[in-house]
């Protein structure tokens, strides 16, 4: 590869350490030999058919520094997907900026990207390097161990219904159940995420619906009914994506995004964990509650956990050093040493963008229980060490006095 500038985006749904990642791919690339300029796309692909990017060289080192703890997405996200007669005019904003190298931090979708933009500028006569850094708190990037933002967002999920769980339980006779939903789409391991709260069997999560289980109302309704008979109320985690056995979204959203993926937030349409809510009342008549967090997860730079943002920084380093070594057409990974339960320790590794790009991973069989509303000790020793370890509230012994 001949001297060069480099080229980063951002795109899709932001985490609270994404921008971790933009830092590792500036601090990486400012400081290695035969890279020029380091550019930004301002809102994703579509700053760079608008002509216009970010000279991130120029930002204060103070400004750089600060990027690895804040959230958002700082050069600004898009979901625009590309089209035939887009480009062109790509590659000629590629040719007239000089970008050898090009890096974009998100998830299937962006992989793609990266891989129809450098196969097209490399065909057509600009030879470039592309290299995916890994994004996404849903975890359903094929080929790592985990995905950078998913340890915060799964920390936010627990602790949201760890710190829910308490008030249920206390405010069990004014409300009986509670409905907690997950963002995720098709993918269970941020519900799933809400297990880690439960360190005893009475406390809450009591009921967990994955996407990755067809939902069957009459065995829900039966396990709801045996839950608020053990515990007195009933704490319920769904996903955003789960689906009736016909493959129908309970949510009953038809709202699609242009990269055809149900789009569970958009306005007329109407929750799980609405529909559940109303199915429960109508069979039981019991008050509840329902909670949809929405963005939040992927924000909650409070409720960060370490590792992900060095993790996330690590993963921006890798990408540049893979393609100033020539090394392009993937994604960077990170793979566990050793078996989950066992000390925690990750290594690099690589995944081509096609095959992630045409993949998704959801939860393997053998981290969800037989009856489909709960998970295995096998995904507790996954994921506890990526969210790490959570408060201990008390809650009195109640002893009734006597006169």
């Amino acid at each position: 590869m001949s001297k060069g500038n480099v080229l980063v985006g951002q795109s899709g749904g932001p985490t609270s350490v994404i921008n971790s990642s933009l830092a590792g791919v500036i601090d990486a690339a400012m400081k290695t030999s035969g890279v020029g300029r380091v550019f930004g796309m301002r809102f994703g692909i579509e700053g760079v058919l608008g002509d216009y990017l970010i000279d991130l060289g120029s930002e204060s080192p103070q400004v750089l520094s600060g990027l690895r703890s804040t959230p958002g997405s700082a050069l600004g996200s898009s979901r625009l997907k590309l089209k035939d007669e887009h480009f062109p005019e790509v590659l000629k904003q590629l040719k007239k900026y000089d970008i050898r190298y090009y890096f974009m931090i998100g998830g299937n979708d962006t992989m793609d990207t990266i891989h129809r933009v450098t196969k097209y500028a490399n065909e057509n006569g600009h030879e470039m390097v592309g290299v995916g850094v890994p994004k996404t708190v849903d975890n359903d990037l094929h080929g790592t161990d985990h995905t950078p933002g998913y340890p915060s967002a799964a920390r936010y999920v627990a602790l949201s219904v760890l710190q829910a769980g308490v008030l249920a339980r206390d405010m069990q006779k004014v409300d009986q159940f509670v409905i907690f939903q997950s963002i995720g789409r098709s993918a269970g391991w941020l519900p799933a995420a809400a297990a880690c709260a439960r360190t005893s069997p009475d406390l809450p999560p009591h009921l967990l619906l994955l996407p990755e289980r067809s939902f069957d109302q009459t065995a829900f309704l039966k396990a709801v009914a045996e839950a608020h008979k053990n515990y007195g109320f009933v704490s319920i985690v769904c996903g955003e994506g789960i689906t009736n056995r016909d493959g129908s979204p309970v949510s009953v959203s038809q709202t699609k995004d242009k990269f055809g993926n149900v789009e569970f937030g958009a306005m007329g349409g109407t929750s799980a964990a609405m529909m559940l809510h109303r199915m429960i009342s109508d069979e039981f008549g019991w008050r509840g509650e329902f909670q949809v967090t929405e963005s939040l997860p992927m924000c909650a730079a409070d409720r960060g956990v370490k590792l992900d943002f060095d993790e996330a920084f690590a993963c921006g380093q890798q990408a540049v050093k893979l393609a100033t070594q020539g090394v392009g057409g993937v994604m960077v990974t990170m793979n566990r040493r050793n078996k989950p339960g066992e000390k925690y320790e990750i290594d690099f590794g690589t995944i081509s963008l096609s095959e992630v790009a045409n993949h998704e991973r959801p939860m393997p069989d053998n981290y969800i229980t037989t009856d489909g509303f709960g998970v295995t000790q096998a995904f507790l020793d996954y994921v506890n060490p990526l969210v790490g370890e959570l408060p201990t509230y008390v809650q009195l012994a109640a002893k009734q006095a006597k006169a």
